[in-house]
């Protein structure tokens, strides 16, 4: 098989050259995005960290209380965030959700309409497609890769590994959601005159709303899956314990910052389970 491998395709070859390229010529929108999601990431950064924990806890445990107008969903995530500061794991439990709060923010801005788009061109969508099995397809530490060329070490470059992995997901599921949305109330909104616009906002968003939150759940997710992932660049927060305690062999360190991620991930995923409402 020597012959073969004699004449290698350069893949690996030409990705160095246009991460080379871009490099080189896209320095200032590289820095311009960064500055970006610098900021982002410190806004929230400051409204999680600033006010004292338990007022932090109280208006989370108030935002899921007036989600589910029920007393057993916020009584577990005033629980969960109970046990977290028992555990002293406030501050990396911030860092954690503010890296989850900015891929929702940048995902859900770019997933959403990007989805609604392809919807309506289903020729676009079959190109479209193939990229996102890739991006999510793809081993993920790849991605830290040029992540760290471009942007360095921190926050930033987890961040963007992060969305590059997440962002498929929100596409996906607002996609299904336009798409499916039942010809009969289409052809009552034409019936009506109504403009592809009004359309839009009065019939395929609210009819494709529970799967777009279902979108939001998943970013939420597979935001938090990325954690660990993300502290290999500088990303702070409950990765950073993880990792420490793989070096060490840690038993202990291990388990109980794993066991942070699990009931963070079990909030979350509850109190964003909106639509299972009675």
């Amino acid at each position: 098989m020597d012959w073969l491998t004699e004449h290698k395709i350069p893949v690996g070859d030409v990705a160095e050259a246009c991460f080379d390229w871009l490099q080189k010529h896209g320095g200032a929108v590289f820095d311009i995005l960064s500055d970006g999601m610098e900021a982002l990431i410190d806004a929230i950064l400051w409204l999680l960290q600033t006010p004292p924990e338990l007022a932090v806890v109280a208006v989370f445990v108030a935002a899921v209380a007036a989600l589910h107008r029920s007393w057993q969903v916020p009584l577990m995530v005033g629980l969960g965030f109970l046990f977290i500061l028992n555990q002293g794991y406030w501050e990396e439990t911030t860092e954690s959700l503010t890296l989850v709060l900015s891929a929702c923010v940048v995902c859900m801005g770019l997933g959403v309409p990007i989805g609604i788009a392809v919807a309506h061109r289903p020729k676009l969508y079959a190109w479209v497609r193939p990229v996102l099995d890739l991006m999510q397809t793809l081993p993920t530490f790849v991605y830290l890769i040029p992540a760290i060329v471009f942007f360095g070490i921190g926050m930033v470059p987890g961040l963007i590994a992060t969305v590059i992995f997440v962002v498929p997901a929100p596409i996906r599921l607002t996609h299904l959601g336009i798409s499916s949305t039942p010809t009969a109330l289409i052809e009552a909104a034409d019936a009506f005159g109504a403009t592809p616009r009004q359309k839009l906002w009065k019939v395929e968003l609210p009819s494709a709303l529970p799967q777009i939150m279902a979108g939001l759940n998943q970013t939420i997710m597979l935001s938090l899956s990325m954690v660990v992932i993300a502290a290999l660049v500088g990303a702070d927060g409950l990765g950073v314990p993880v990792v420490r305690a793989l070096n060490r062999v840690d038993t202990g360190l291990g388990f109980e910052a794993g066991l942070i991620i699990v009931v963070v991930a079990i909030m979350l995923d509850r109190a964003l389970r909106w639509e299972r409402r009675k």
